[in-house]
């Protein structure tokens, strides 16, 4: 049996953070650590922001009252951070020995690809196992079908896209709204079709704005006098105000208007889906450090837990489903 394994089935102390930008339900899945390691036996340590925290001794024990009450909650209890000085190796070193001071044997770092790649390069070179769960508000990881936050941020967005609706209709004005998502355009279709937006723009999608203007020439299309467009913050035309003035300069006729939701998105209560995604993941991580995982990630796929390699997560992209991309393009005429 490996020293490695034999160090696993001794484990009796872990570690939970969160890094990079915050998404809901985070608390959630930092609640289901703690209570999946109490129910076996484990304990564990609360690594305020992120891979910095790490490497400032911000370190606390959990215990399953201190994570009650906060299911509900957006944002995260333990805070978040980018870390700089995590990229150094001197850094590293810095958190390792913050580590082994309060006995952590392995992590359960809740984030996306920068923190995946942060806990792997840990691992090569210090040996502390870790599991990452896929929190992240714009669904681009690899390995899981949504991530925690992403089903929050498109009903907030959605919430947003119903508001605007009503007084493009009041003022037969055309309104470009922009949501999140640098590189993906996950938010944006689906937010977009479950708001019914005439046009929809993603990153993923070359000459998409071309494909707006040309149905917008063909007036025996237009159903309504207003529209909503929505646009992810990643599109290659550019930003939403671009955009906009890109289209009002070829329709010079149209009220055009532009909202930009913002850090909105990632705010806000988590929805039902998102607490059961956010708990399911959370207790996932612990078992796969318990049956001796590392340089793994969790998701979801087809409504299974789903184990990932860090590598596959952070090098393999996410596409978007050409079926709801096709369906927006049929409901939006």
């Amino acid at each position: 049996m490996s020293a490695f394994f034999l160090l696993l089935l001794l484990m009796k102390r872990i570690g939970v953070m969160t890094s990079g930008g915050d998404s809901p339900g985070m608390n959630a899945c930092i609640r289901a650590v703690v209570r999946a390691a109490a129910y076996n036996g484990l304990e564990v340590v609360g690594i305020k922001r992120g891979f910095q925290g790490m490497i400032e001794n911000e370190m606390n024990l959990l215990n399953v009252k201190d994570v009650a009450n906060i299911i509900q909650y957006g944002g995260t209890i333990l805070k978040s951070a980018r870390s700089k000085d995590f990229m150094s190796y001197d850094g590293r070193k810095k958190a390792f020995d913050n580590l082994k001071n309060h006995g952590v044997e392995g992590l359960v770092c809740i984030g996306g690809n920068g923190t995946y790649t942060g806990a792997g390069i840990f691992y090569k070179e210090f040996g502390i196992p870790s599991v990452g769960a896929p929190g992240t508000i714009d669904n681009d990881l690899y390995g899981t079908d949504y991530t925690i936050g992403f089903d929050t941020a498109v009903n907030t967005a959605l919430d947003a896209i119903d508001k605007i609706r009503d007084t493009a209709d009041s003022h037969n004005r055309v309104f470009f709204i922009e949501v999140m998502g640098r590189d993906s355009g996950f938010i944006a279709l689906n937010s977009g079709l479950a708001g019914g937006a005439e046009g929809i723009l993603l990153p993923e999608i070359m000459n998409d704005f071309d494909d707006l203007i040309k149905h917008f020439e063909n007036k025996s299309k237009r159903k309504k006098e207003f529209s909503i467009i929505v646009v992810a913050e990643g599109e290659t035309e550019g930003h939403a105000f671009a955009i906009a003035d890109k289209f009002n300069s070829q329709f010079p006729d149209n009220d055009v208007r532009v909202s930009v939701l913002g850090h909105i998105q990632r705010g806000g209560k988590p929805t039902a889906n998102d607490r059961i995604l956010a708990s399911t993941l959370g207790n996932a991580a612990v078992e796969q450090l318990l049956a001796g995982n590392t340089n793994v990630c969790v998701g979801v796929v087809n409504h299974k837990v789903n184990i990932t390699s860090y590598d596959d997560a952070i090098h393999n992209r996410k596409s978007i489903d050409p079926m709801l991309w096709n369906l927006s393009k049929i409901l939006s005429h």
